[in-house]
């Protein structure tokens, strides 16, 4: 059994090191969908302190785990950028109820197929994966471009005002510096740093409100359901399970990764143990307000840069998150991050996304002429359908989240002609290779 002689001094540090790394991705997930599906100010700062306790739960579990749960290496569960813009959609028929309705069912049912990880990854190569990845980077964009301008806070003449470009300019290129100048943690901190130093100038000139900060509570009694019983539509749990399922792939690569790094071989079990930690914490979160988490592939990289193997560092990284998650006066201190701020941080986070996933496809063979079908179809109708949405306007809302929805027409397209143009992937790189920076700051 893995011994712990870090003592608690220490392993507070360490453990606060992670929770760093991730903090500024963990947050700009619920910022971007509160506002895109009309929370109220309010609202969006619960939403943020459910996911950072979520979080931690999610982490807890993974890390200390059992004989049966939990693939006890030193992972980190954050929310990842795959999420949002379906998340997006659901919600903006659904509500947050039928999102995390979806989130919860989607967590069963990743939490049974985890049993079957061995048969269901052939069927989900890097060549379908990797694009898919890549029609959602392409489809936040938009999102990103929209937040500099000001997004919902902005009015008027101040939507697009030269002040807010120059404020999400200023923060993209603060980004850029820290990222290239800089290495180790500092490099890995680069986004929570450039939305704070952004948000400071945002100060200095006047456009950041603090009333929310004062009239923000003091303490979060957990509760589940506080945004109302959650609602069960099918479109939303087909939608949100395709998101799962996608993770859940992605995350197998983290794992690898992550044995790799710790020395130690794992076995099909570990990995079964691993994704049904994943489901379970996505049922989880679901209950207690939030979406769908998985292995945060910058906390991966984080632990072979310090060489700090032990998994208690990632106990604490859990403890520390729940502690912050029971105060929304920490949560209210994100919700007054300004939009351009959070534009200008998105334009980068979503291109290593585009990046990301444009690696993993090239591990597939692009001269292979049934591999350039397969990408050129299945990304041609996610991107069309996303650049003409008002086509599927007049349909019920349940099937315009399916039909008018790129991200999940993609994914079907995708599977389906990769299914019968190449058949199963019989090779195992898919599962080998190092994680993808898909997570939300990573």
């Amino acid at each position: 059994m893995e011994q712990n002689d870090l003592g608690v001094g220490k392993l507070s540090i360490l453990g606060l090191q992670h929770v760093a790394v991730m903090y500024g991705g963990a947050v700009a997930v619920p910022l971007i969908i509160g506002p895109a599906i009309g929370l109220t100010q309010e609202q969006l700062i619960y939403l943020i302190a459910f996911d950072i306790l979520a979080c931690g739960v999610a982490t807890l579990i993974q890390v200390i785990g059992n004989k049966h749960v939990g693939i006890r290496l030193p992972v980190l569960m954050a929310v990842s950028f795959v999420v949002v813009q379906p998340a997006i959609a659901v919600g903006q028929v659904h509500s947050l109820t039928g999102i995390f309705g979806a989130v919860i069912v989607a967590g069963i049912i990743v939490t049974i197929l985890a049993q079957f990880a061995g048969k269901i990854i052939p069927y989900f190569p890097p060549l379908v994966t990797g694009a898919v990845i890549l029609i959602i980077g392409v489809s936040l964009m938009p999102v990103a471009m929209d937040n500099a301008a000001g997004g919902v806070d902005a009015t008027g003449s101040a939507y697009g005002s030269l002040e807010n470009l120059a404020l999400a300019g200023f923060t993209l290129l603060l980004f850029l510096c820290l990222n290239y100048f800089f290495t180790g943690f500092m490099k890995a901190v680069a986004l929570l740093f450039s939305m704070i130093i952004g948000s400071a100038v945002a100060v200095l000139f006047g456009m950041v409100d603090f009333t929310t900060l004062r009239e923000a509570d003091w303490i979060l009694v957990p509760q589940p359901f506080f945004f109302g019983v959650p609602t069960f539509e099918l479109s939303a749990i087909i939608t949100m399970t395709i998101v799962a399922i996608i993770i859940m792939i992605e995350s197998i690569g983290a794992f690898f990764a992550l044995g790799e790094i710790t020395d130690r071989k794992l076995t099909g079990h570990d990995i079964k143990k691993g994704l049904r930690a994943e489901g379970i914490g996505g049922f989880i979160s679901g209950i207690f307000n939030s979406f769908t988490h998985s292995t945060f592939s910058q906390n991966v990289g984080l632990v072979a840069l310090t060489g700090v193997k032990s998994r208690y560092v990632l106990i604490a990284s859990g403890i520390i998150l729940l502690v912050l998650g029971l105060f929304p006066k920490v949560s209210a201190l994100a919700s007054m991050i300004p939009r351009p701020v959070l534009g200008g941080a998105m334009i980068p986070m979503f291109g290593m996304l585009i990046a990301s996933s444009l690696r993993m496809i090239n591990r597939s063979d692009l001269t292979k002429g049934t591999n350039q079908l397969v990408i050129g179809v299945g990304v041609g109708i996610a991107l069309a359908i996303e650049g003409a949405e008002e086509i599927f306007s007049t349909y019920p809302d349940n099937i315009t989240l399916i039909v008018g929805n790129g991200i999940v027409m993609g994914t079907i397209a995708l599977f389906t002609l990769n299914l019968l143009l190449n058949g199963p992937d019989k090779t195992e790189h898919a599962t080998n290779d190092p994680p993808t920076s898909t997570k939300a700051g990573g």
